[in-house]
């Protein structure tokens, strides 16, 4: 890999030509993953014709959600439905407590789809679709076997992976569920040789100070734009 620009100034176009390609689709210019997948896209720059180049590749009738840790033009082309501002955390490197190894915490399957849409619904971590669990890495906490915490992994810029659909029920939270999930997905990262990383609100204070106990720093604010095509 050789560029001047950090890996995750630009996380998801970085993604998508690496642990994430055999899920994009597009072209050199400009990335986006299935729809049943996810609406996130990435450009290579942020640039009019990058824009132009993604305006191509995406159907009327879908959003497109774009990552960018700077302010950002959107073209004439594009309705913004959404924007939101973030924080991209990264952890630094700490000694991480032991692994959970509560045998409640079990691997998701596609079985568990509808459960894990019904819980993501609910809580609004993040945009989860049918088939996002293909990004792989999903785990969860039953209780009385409805899911009520869960945790996966999204994007793999190279050697960063990114922690993602964080998200426990609402008659589920104080019992430290979110905390033990995140930790094991610290572990299984670190353990191939990877470094943790994600994305949350920057008015979820809350989910940042576990993040910050957990060896998380905040690297850069990010923005987050829900984007779709004007016929």
């Amino acid at each position: 890999m050789h560029t001047e620009q950090h890996v995750l100034d630009n996380p998801v176009w970085y993604a998508m030509i690496s642990g994430n390609k055999a899920l994009a689709q597009g072209t050199d210019a400009a990335k986006i993953f299935p729809k049943e997948v996810s609406p996130i896209a990435g450009l290579q720059a942020y640039t009019t014709a990058h824009f132009n180049a993604l305006y191509d590749i995406t159907s009327f009738d879908r959003p497109a959600l774009i990552f960018a840790v700077n302010e950002v033009v959107i073209p004439d082309g594009w309705n913004v439905l959404l924007r939101l501002s973030g924080f991209q955390m990264v952890y630094a490197g700490a000694s991480l407590p032991p692994m959970p190894k509560e045998e409640y915490i079990v691997a998701l399957q596609d079985n568990d789809v509808p459960q894990m849409l019904a819980l993501t619904q609910l809580t609004n971590p993040g945009p989860f679709a049918s088939r996002t669990i293909d990004f792989g890495g999903y785990e969860g906490i039953f209780n009385a076997g409805e899911l009520v915490a869960m945790a996966g992994q999204r994007l793999y810029p190279y050697n960063y992976v990114e922690i993602s659909a964080v998200c426990t029920h609402p008659a589920h939270t104080g019992k430290g569920y979110a905390r033990g999930l995140i930790l094991r997905q610290m572990h299984h990262i670190v353990a191939a040789g990877n470094t943790p990383f994600l994305h949350v609100k920057d008015d979820n204070h809350r989910a940042i100070n576990v993040y910050e106990n957990l060896g998380f720093e905040i690297r850069t604010k990010v923005l987050f734009f829900v984007l779709q095509k004007k016929r």
